[in-house]
């Protein structure tokens, strides 16, 4: 192989894929927010079956891909109070959002940042404490998730692993449906059933699945069967 042909057959292959997580997160968002049906989903929380299997970027992805193809209004919700993370995508400070608001007054616009493009914004975890996971689980929760739905034309919100904790069924009964997250390789078969029937039995509508971390693309054909 000639000098510096690998480095280049690397680069080729690390541009491919990054292509193809493009597209597919178009796919995501065509399929789920940009229907036909004049009731699509408007809120929508993300959660990964097992924890580390790449969620929180999935659900920037997507919320990128919408903010990029439709006029209104997009805002990202960190709601994984544990161990936060969608500031670090976009750079900016963790402080004054989600639990803030849920312990002091004022409209939650107030405390979300604007992010690029213009019409995505961003609701951070904000100040943990003690009582964090717990405040998801109250009524102000849900007139929060009631005045973010007024306030933006779509609501994507991260949570936290359903194998590990209940916050995501808690936020999925909130929104209008659940994306579920899958890692190629690791999701067990038997884990990702047991939570859609547990999913399904809280009444909480699996809206699209997403087999997240594989090297290679999911046909059309498939894409819409998962």
């Amino acid at each position: 192989m000639p000098s510096g042909a690998f480095g280049k057959f690397e680069t080729t292959m690390l541009v491919d894929v990054d292509r193809m997580i493009e597209e597919e997160s178009f796919r995501l968002v065509q399929s789920t927010f940009l229907g036909p049906n004049a009731n699509s989903p408007r809120v929508i929380t993300f959660a990964g079956i097992d924890s580390g299997n790449g969620c929180s970027l999935v659900c920037v992805q997507a919320a990128e891909a919408l903010a990029n193809n439709v006029p209104g209004s997009v805002c990202l919700v960190d709601a994984n109070l544990r161990t936060p993370s969608l500031p670090d995508f976009f750079g900016v400070s963790n402080h004054h959002g989600l639990t803030d608001s849920l312990r002091t007054t004022g409209a939650i616009r107030e405390f979300a940042k604007k992010l690029r493009p213009d019409n995505l914004w961003l609701l951070s975890c904000g100040s943990l404490a003690r009582d964090s996971s717990t405040l998801l689980n109250s009524g102000l929760m849900k007139t929060r998730i009631e005045e973010l739905r007024k306030e933006f034309d779509y609501v994507l919100i991260d949570s936290p692993a359903l194998n590990a904790y209940s916050d995501g069924v808690v936020l999925g009964q909130m929104s209008d449906g659940l994306v579920l997250v899958l890692e190629a390789n690791v999701t067990r078969r038997e884990s990702a059933l047991k939570i859609a029937e547990g999913l399904r039995a809280a009444q909480i509508k699996i809206v699209g699945a997403v087999l997240n971390k594989r090297t290679f693309p999911i046909p059309n054909f498939w894409y819409h069967r998962l």
